[in-house]
């Protein structure tokens, strides 16, 4: 059975090409975090230079220690020795899948790796619905009832993924709901696997992420890494924190074991300079709240642009993302594009306009959905030059450049909506 390229690839790759081709694009599709690399950590990268060994392969010392720390400043007290690292949080998402074996609960809508990674390892997803704003988790009582009637059909069903906060929605569920969802783990006696990639990167700081580790720490894998707070996507970090009894445990050899045998042990530097991020110095926290401050104006800018021109969003909460809805569009699109579907309305969106953005069918929805994942993040700039400015920026919607994409995506929203399209997609090439 062929296996295609992720999505969220897919659709960056396919907006490259068009900017090689001199085409004007929107690229909205990828979940780059958009920014320049701190000195600092280009410094602690260098220095860490000379370590060309292979190294433990649960990761170093001095990482796992600075990642316990890390989560213990965060209320989850952690066992360094219970902390693996790996090339990434995805392939430490994997691994987990991996070692957990069966099939595995994953939200509806949800980030489009977790189903196929289920699939790779040779289970099966079980789609669960969220509960509406409070993405990234599964509804606990559908939870329940789902993984109840999967194993009365001889399903083995033996872990639930979330995501605090939520990739694609954007929105951080609340404490009752991941409370619940923990309170259901129990019962049921599944593993939680909780992806906290982007807990670093909420909006409003008043605003708390609640990890299912604070409910059922006896049953909960947490993971994060540095591609979305510190927008390190090349250096490819990550670290998974196991749960501190016998399951983790016996979870932890398992998962060296496949570590051992797909990817050895991280890239040596790249785990000295994550060390000393996860310390949290002054400037790295500096350039976190930054990023988070760039990252919430913008989405919630182009979240306006989306209300105005119709569609039903809910208001991001965290990291780069927005979820909106066409549904109201429904016999308009189809009248006037022929579009009946999500597929249809965003590979329009991309051939006539530039615009690249996801349907909901990747994250587990239905292809009739007319919703879609907007990643706002790659607007910031071309150059370094520009998107050090936004991270710098009182105001970064003003900025001519980020105000020239969102003008264009009005453009665009207006003319897929109008009763009469004018040729602007015409400029698309």
């Amino acid at each position: 059975m062929p296996i295609a390229v992720s999505a969220t690839l897919a659709v960056n790759e396919a907006i490259t090409l068009r900017r090689r081709q001199g085409l004007p694009v929107l690229p909205m599709g990828f979940g780059e975090a958009g920014l320049p690399v701190h000195p600092v950590m280009r410094d602690a990268l260098s220095t860490g230079g000379d370590q060309n060994g292979y190294g433990p392969v649960a990761g170093l010392r001095e990482l796992r220690e600075a990642a316990a720390g890390y989560w213990e400043r965060r209320g989850l007290s952690t066992d360094p020795d219970l902390v693996v690292a790996g090339p990434g949080s995805k392939p430490l998402l994997y691994a987990l899948v991996l070692a957990i074996g069966g099939d595995i609960a994953v939200a509806a809508p949800s980030w489009v790796s977790y189903a196929a990674q289920t699939q790779l390892a040779g289970g099966r997803p079980l789609l669960v619905p969220t509960l509406p704003a409070q993405g990234g988790v599964p509804d606990p009582e559908l939870l329940a009832r789902a993984v109840a009637e999967a194993r009365a059909a001889g399903r083995q069903v033996r872990a639930v993924i979330t995501t605090c906060p939520d990739n694609p929605t954007g929105t951080v569920a609340s404490r009752d709901t991941v409370r619940r969802l923990a309170e259901v783990a129990r019962d049921l006696d599944l593993v939680v696997i909780s992806d906290e990639i982007y807990r670093d990167l909420v909006h409003d700081p008043a605003t708390v992420v609640h990890s299912p580790a604070e409910f059922a720490p006896e049953r909960t894998v947490v993971t994060t890494g540095l591609s979305k707070n510190l927008a390190l996507g090349g250096w490819r970090i990550g670290v998974a924190r196991l749960p501190h009894d016998e399951r983790g445990r016996l979870l932890h050899g398992d998962l060296l074991g496949i570590a051992s045998e797909i990817w050895s042990s991280p890239s040596g530097p790249v785990q000295r300079a994550a060390a000393y991020a996860f310390g949290e110095p002054p400037e790295i926290v500096d350039l976190i709240d930054r990023s988070r401050r760039l990252h919430g104006a913008v989405a919630h800018a182009v979240a306006d642009r989306f209300r105005a021109a119709g569609a039903t969003v809910v208001a991001p909460q965290a990291a780069f993302y927005l979820y909106p809805d066409f549904g109201a569009w429904r016999e308009r699109l189809a009248a006037e594009h022929g579009v009946t579907s999500g597929p249809d309305l965003t590979r329009m969106l991309l051939d006539r306009y530039g615009m690249g953005v996801l349907p909901a069918v990747e994250f587990g929805e239905s292809a009739d959905a007319l919703r879609m994942r907007v990643a706002t993040s790659l607007l910031y700039g071309e150059t370094e030059a520009q998107r050090a400015s936004a991270l710098a920026a009182e105001d970064p919607v003003a900025l001519p450049w980020i105000r020239a994409h969102l003008d264009r995506l009005s453009e665009v929203l207006d003319d897929v909506g109008s009763e009469q399209p004018t040729a602007l997609h015409a400029m698309a090439g």
